[in-house]
């Protein structure tokens, strides 16, 4: 890291370009004999990047940003304040600490937060902004985690670690096996040096091929933002001999829909069948990770279209953690549809169908965009059929 990023004209000169089209100010090239265009571009560019996902470095001066793969690996600023509300105990040792926004939300939370990260560079860009912050909680160390913690005589209270999901070609993976520091190897290690370890895995990993990998999860929080699963976050600690807990979230604007259950009541849940009723109900993308499909029809008393459908319906309209609507037409998916729907736009979704919304599109000429909702699904017969809904 060029430390001259910080003086005060180099900042001034950034913030006078906050508005320049990155590639005009390329182009101009740098005032400075001793920086770079590229690195005042990276720090342009990454300032631009995270205006929404992490908007206290955004609007804090003299914030400096690592290359994009690292500001693209980050968590965003509600996926770390969410953790920071989950780990336990008065210190904690961030594994993985990159760029440093989970370290910076343990800190507020935790009285003493040891920051460890391989990368040079990135673990001084994030020392520099911790500076910059003002955080006095936090300790950087620059190496490898796991041999950092075997040189340590101590226990912490709480280890965060999210591997890195990049095979040696730079390629994404997601398996635990594939991943760094690999979790599997090493966690009877971190049980001995940690009452609480929390895992951060990829969105792809399946929660059963997770579960069979890892032992003495206590807790399992999936976590979406705007409807993406951004997260799945899993509570280890040893001697935890309960049922582990399912928890979902996700965060729609200013609201936040959250449920709570557990493996159990998962697996001996029964679902409810019926035809489409006058409201359809769609799990958020949280709920829809977790498969608690036979739970949601038996929590909220709603009805499911069928086994693999995952829509559900009712007569009356109840609050429910996702996408809710009025049915106004149910009409069968035949070759007479076309003529039926008389929509030239519609926003379109499929549910256990057969076509895909691409070619649903091209062959009914449905345009995306407007008021009407048409889901694409199988009904309780195995029929094909299309919901048309308004939202409620």
């Amino acid at each position: 890291m060029n430390t001259g990023l910080t003086r005060e004209e180099v900042q001034d000169y950034l913030k006078a370009h906050q508005d320049t089209p990155l590639d005009k100010f390329v182009f101009k090239g740098s005032p400075f004999t001793d920086i770079s265009i590229q690195e005042l571009a990276q720090q342009l560019d990454g300032k631009r990047r995270m205006k929404h996902k992490l908007p206290l470095w955004y609007r804090t001066p003299g914030i400096l940003f690592p290359p994009k793969l690292n500001l693209e690996q980050t968590s965003s600023a509600f996926t770390a304040q969410y953790k920071a509300g989950i780990v336990k105990g008065s210190n904690l040792l961030d594994m993985t600490g990159g760029f440093g926004i989970d370290s910076y939300y343990f800190a507020q939370q935790i009285k003493e937060v040891h920051h460890v990260e391989l990368n040079k560079e990135v673990a001084a860009f994030a020392k520099a902004n911790f500076e910059t912050l003002q955080l006095h909680n936090i300790q950087t160390h620059t190496g490898d985690a796991v041999a950092y913690l075997q040189g340590q005589n101590r226990r912490f209270d709480t280890i965060y670690l999210d591997p890195a999901r990049r095979n040696d070609s730079q390629g994404k993976v997601f398996k635990l096996n594939d991943c760094t520091p690999n979790v599997i190897e090493h966690l009877d290690f971190l049980l001995s040096k940690a009452n609480q370890v929390l895992v951060k895995t990829s969105p792809l990993l399946d929660i059963s091929a997770g579960l069979s990998e890892l032992k003495q999860v206590n807790e399992i929080h999936i976590v979406a933002l705007n409807n993406e699963v951004k997260e799945v976050l899993w509570s280890i600690q040893s001697n935890v001999v309960k049922d582990v807990t399912v928890i979902t979230i996700n965060k729609r604007r200013e609201t936040i829909e959250r449920t709570s259950t557990t493996l159990t009541k998962i697996a001996e849940a029964k679902a409810s069948y019926s035809e489409p009723m006058k409201y359809l109900y769609e799990p958020n993308a949280a709920l829809m990770k977790s498969g608690a499909f036979a739970w949601l029809s038996e929590e909220y008393a709603i009805a499911k279209l069928h086994p693999h459908s995952h829509l559900y319906a009712s007569v009356d309209c109840i609050a429910f953690p996702g996408r809710v609507f009025q049915i106004v037409e149910v009409l069968p998916f035949d070759k007479q549809l076309k003529k039926r729907l008389k929509l030239k736009k519609g926003n379109i979704t499929t549910r256990n169908f057969k076509l895909s919304v691409t070619k649903l599109r091209k062959t009914l000429g449905i345009k995306d965009g407007g008021e009407d909702y048409l889901f694409f699904t199988t009904d309780l017969n195995d029929k094909q059929i299309v919901i048309i809904c308004r939202k409620a």
